[in-house]
């Protein structure tokens, strides 16, 4: 689609007001507290895989409040030493998919841990294996508006936890240098990787893809297509819930995330896309407490960004940084 938000200049300065709660921090230091508190068993096994120059495995590891959730891990073979590692998050809708999908990582040297996405996997790719078992309210279908009345019930509070207790998990494996810990993901999986990043002491580097799930207003203010317009269809109908949803979506939102952030952090945005406006991804990165970023930016490109070009600039960026 052509161009259809700020200029780049614009871009490069703009810093939406975004609501931070006063209980923001505390709200998320207890509900990782409780997580932690409630289970640490993980569990590792062999994957069904025709892949032999790789090990990969599959993992179970406790998420919010203890309960169970999937992940794929691949690993170079005949590693002698404990090996850096990259935690990858999912699109919206999509599940970690088969065992083996993404190896590159892996090729490249490093482990590479792929979670499912709890109740989601059926909108494209091939599947996930991890259920969302609390319900919510009134709402739209889609996951944005999942108990959308209250922080405590809203989905994304669920799934960000189970993204810090991943790198939890993660960093408790044998084969992997707890100390060489880096976190990514395109779309839903960046805005993930971007929460997880100010949620976690001492990752290596944060690497967000066209990352979704920041600058809540704006993206619903302005975004033509789903998922931001799930936030306002949902407010066509609940006329009087405005102010209550967009406080339930600040405890949650990329741009009070990046705030907290003083890992490394490269960025990549496309100006044309038409799913995540590039104003919302900037509004985060022009957020980051770091002083270590860069953002690669695709001027015409949509929502596909880079691909295999932006992982390219990744892998030669974290290298730098990881060793």
């Amino acid at each position: 689609m052509p161009l259809s938000d700020l200029s780049i200049d614009e871009l490069t300065v703009y810093r939406p007001e975004v609501a931070q709660p006063a209980d923001f921090d505390a709200f998320w230091r207890d509900t990782i507290a409780e997580a932690r508190s409630l289970g640490d068993a993980v569990v590792l096994a062999p994957a069904s895989t025709p892949i032999t120059e790789l090990i990969v495995e599959d993992l179970t590891f406790p998420g919010f409040v203890g309960e169970p959730v999937r992940a794929w891990v691949s690993r170079p073979k005949d590693a002698v030493h404990p090996l850096p590692a990259v935690v990858e998050y999912q699109g919206y809708g999509g599940g970690r998919g088969l065992p083996g999908e993404r190896v590159l990582w892996a090729l490249s040297g490093y482990v590479h841990i792929v979670m499912d996405t709890r109740g989601q996997g059926s909108a494209w790719g091939t599947g996930g294996d991890t259920p969302d078992p609390h319900g919510s309210g009134p709402a739209l279908p889609g996951y944005m508006t999942r108990g959308i009345d209250d922080p405590a019930d809203y989905y994304y509070r669920r799934v960000f936890t189970d993204g810090v207790r991943l790198v939890d998990a993660v960093r408790e494996l044998p084969f992997v240098d707890a100390d060489r810990v880096a976190v990514t993901g395109g779309s839903q999986g960046g805005g993930i990787a971007i929460a997880v990043a100010a949620l976690s002491d001492g990752l290596r580097g944060v690497m967000p893809d066209v990352p979704f799930l920041c600058a809540f207003r704006r993206g619903a203010d302005i975004a033509p297509s789903m998922p931001f317009g799930e936030i306002a269809k949902y407010l066509s109908v609940h006329r009087g819930k405005t102010d209550r949803v967009f406080e339930t979506l600040s405890y949650f939102d990329g741009v009070n995330f990046a705030r907290r952030i003083h890992t490394p952090a490269l960025f990549s945005v496309a100006l044309m896309d038409d799913i995540v406006p590039p104003s919302t991804v900037f509004a985060a990165y022009n957020s980051l407490a770091t002083e270590d970023s860069e953002i690669a930016v695709y001027p015409f490109n949509g929502h596909e960004g880079g691909l295999t070009t932006q992982w390219l600039h990744q892998a030669a960026w974290l290298s730098e940084r990881i060793g």
